[in-house]
């Protein structure tokens, strides 16, 4: 329930007006008080229309009717017409200002909701001064002013922001929101809504695909079958490399609750039926609006769950090593209020969040907070993301591209037209950390064939797996490369050599160019070769860092599953240093991964080592990166 339908259940004491003011009304024109009492009993049925109708005609046949203007004012509360409603008790109050004072807080509420900070701020005050108001409403308007000077000040301090619509390739005279885009920026989904029908008219919620061709968003189309159904289905979430969707359908037969959150994968040509998630992301409450991070390990939701902080509460749920959600974590009362949090976006950098709350200090309705995860998983004190990206209006469903540099959000600014999606230029003090990525297509090294292979990426700081999937059925996949860490990457297919290679990136602090490449994974046939890129030693010396276990294991795997295999393992080294040292440590790195591979089971019989020094290089031997290159240690099939 948003901020904007609370204040109308506070009022709603005022829609009938004889229970307040009693029958001593304010007019003596029959016709006035017909139009009135029609008026009365259309909003009863909740035929706002005519009630509307009604109620103007009651007021231009007496323009000094205080209870028509005063219902007027509710009724365009309850359409969230708040300017209006603001003219309607102003008008009202004019009448007669004494005669019923708790008007004042209607009125400062949609003086309020409608921008009207400073008017919003006097009238606040005059309603505290009331005798007899109730505690509730007294600390709903303490809040509010609260909000108003908040707003006020934001308002002469804006912040950087020059929203660009997306053009008509993207946004129709229909709704478009809740955008979501793939790590690469290539592919950009996104939820419309279409009312089709004139007599019946029906809204239906589907899903719009856009792809990025020369710099420009090609003309969107829609998802189709079996994303998009007769139901209504949104909020999606696209995971980094675009392979997974994560969204909220509601009322369907296998659900759980009212709405719940669903998965489909892309392999590259079609969508699969989607999956609910089931419990215990899932529950008999309300899930919604998923956001996946990058690494495709957390997923974060809004949920009104039991044992939240508030109403709609932000939690997170952690993918376990056998495939399955772990129960949701709340993510507590640093994000939480009591009020409501909606919409979270996970950044691709994995610790800046962006969500909307309308329990915080802001600008009115729902605004768009910052916060980042620290190292112990705790989370910095949220930031309002200021004026005029938040205005008196809900502002929901922001998100950043991986470079850290675009917003994109949705907003109704054309009368003229519904919700259109818009981008805008991060200023600093809300920039998530800037994310690469590395983009590959697998192939037979000897038939050029494209390969569906597994890939896994690795922390090298921790040896931990923090990715593990596989290649769509055309061979591409891609990995999600956030900045300051060290990762390895392996490519494996069975029958073939894996393919490893490693990006260092500790001490980056802005995104890298994206790495793209062709890999070509070799048939272990005699004479094929692999280089061990993630296998180091300490400087001038043999001896292996722990960074380098996980690729030796997995060689051990390799010679493990293939138990005839024999191979040479050969070290080289750059050319710095004399040819005779060179060539006795690139013998001793051989035998250390010979002596580690006998130590994990493999027969010594089937190993063999030579040291190449610096003999075969790859690249030059002048700049860094060519002397990173020709220290290496590779694998050669000597037999099967």
């Amino acid at each position: 329930m948003t901020k904007r339908h609370l204040y109308i259940l506070f009022i709603i004491m005022f829609i009938h007006g004889d229970l307040i003011f009693g029958q001593a009304l304010h007019t003596n024109s029959n016709k006035a008080l017909k139009s009135y009492n029609d008026g009365k009993q259309a909003y009863d049925f909740m035929d706002f229309r005519n009630a509307e109708v009604y109620l103007k005609e009651s007021i231009r046949i007496d323009k000094n009717f205080y209870e028509a203007h005063m219902m007027l004012g509710e009724l365009m509360t309850k359409l969230s017409r708040f300017s209006e409603s603001s003219l309607y008790y102003k008008e009202a109050v004019r009448i007669d200002s004494l005669f019923y004072k708790p008007v004042f807080f209607p009125l400062a509420n949609a003086e309020k909701m409608s921008g009207n900070y400073a008017n919003a701020l006097v009238h606040y005050n005059v309603y505290l001064k009331q005798p007899g108001i109730s505690e509730k409403n007294k600390n709903l308007a303490i809040r509010s002013i609260r909000d108003c000077q908040f707003a006020v000040d934001a308002i002469k301090n804006p912040v950087p922001f020059s929203p660009v619509n997306l053009g008509d390739s993207i946004n129709t005279a229909d709704d478009e929101y809740w955008p979501s885009i793939t790590v690469d920026g290539s592919t950009f989904m996104f939820t419309r809504l279409i009312t089709t029908g004139r007599a019946n008219p029906r809204n239906q919620e589907d899903f719009y695909i856009s792809k990025l061709t020369n710099g420009a968003w090609g003309k969107a189309y829609n998802a189709g079958f079996p994303l998009n159904t007769i139901s209504n289905e949104g909020a999606q979430s696209l995971s980094s490399d675009g392979r997974y969707m994560y969204f909220t359908a509601c009322e369907r037969p296998d659900g759980m609750g009212r709405c719940d959150i669903y998965y489909s994968e892309f392999d590259g040509v079609n969508w699969s039926l989607p999956v609910n998630v089931g419990p215990p992301v899932n529950s008999t409450g309300w899930e919604s609006q998923p956001s996946i991070s990058a690494n495709g390990q957390m997923l974060f939701f809004a949920s009104n769950r039991a044992g939240g902080v508030g109403g709609m509460d932000l939690w997170y749920s952690i993918l376990a090593p056998d495939g399955n959600w772990k129960q949701p974590v709340n993510l507590g009362p640093v994000i939480n209020t009591t009020g409501d949090e909606m919409s979270p976006f996970i950044h691709f950098d994995g610790h800046s969040l962006y969500f909307s709350s309308n329990g915080r200090e802001g600008m009115g309705g729902y605004d768009i907070f910052y916060s980042r995860m620290k190292n112990d998983s705790t989370w910095t004190e949220p930031k309002n993301l200021g004026f005029p990206i938040n205005t008196f209006n809900d502002e929901l469903g922001l998100i950043i591209d991986a470079k850290g540099q675009t917003a994109y959000f949705s907003s109704k600014r054309d009368p003229g037209k519904g919700k259109d999606i818009y981008s805008f230029s991060v200023y600093a003090g809300i920039k998530p950390d800037p994310v690469s990525y590395f983009k590959g297509t697998v192939y037979d090294k000897l038939t050029g064939k494209k390969l569906r292979a597994n890939y896994e990426l690795i922390d090298l700081k921790t040896s931990k797996t923090i990715l593990s999937s596989q290649t769509d059925v055309r061979g591409s996949f891609l990995v999600c490369l956030p900045p300051d860490n060290n990762y390895g990457l392996n490519v494996d297919k069975e029958g073939y050599l894996f393919y490893s290679d490693n990006f260092m990136l500790e001490g980056v602090h802005s995104a890298s160019e994206p790495f793209i490449k062709n890999i070509e994974l070799s048939q272990i046939l005699v004479g094929e070769k692999l280089t061990l890129s993630n296998v180091f030693y300490e400087f001038d010396s043999w001896k292996i860092t722990p960074e380098s276990f996980p690729e030796l294991n997995k060689l051990a795997k390799l010679l493990t599953d293939n138990k005839n295999l024999k191979v040479e393992i050969g070290g080289f080294t750059d050319a710095i240093g004399t040819n005779a040292y060179n060539l006795d440590l690139s013998e001793k790195r051989a035998k250390s991964v010979r002596d580690y591979l006998v130590t994990n089971g493999i027969n010594s019989t089937r190993l063999t080592c030579k040291g190449f020094g610096a003999t075969l290089p790859l690249a030059d031997n002048i700049t860094g990166d060519g002397r990173k290159l020709n220290r290496r240690t590779e694998i050669k099939i000597t037999g099967k």
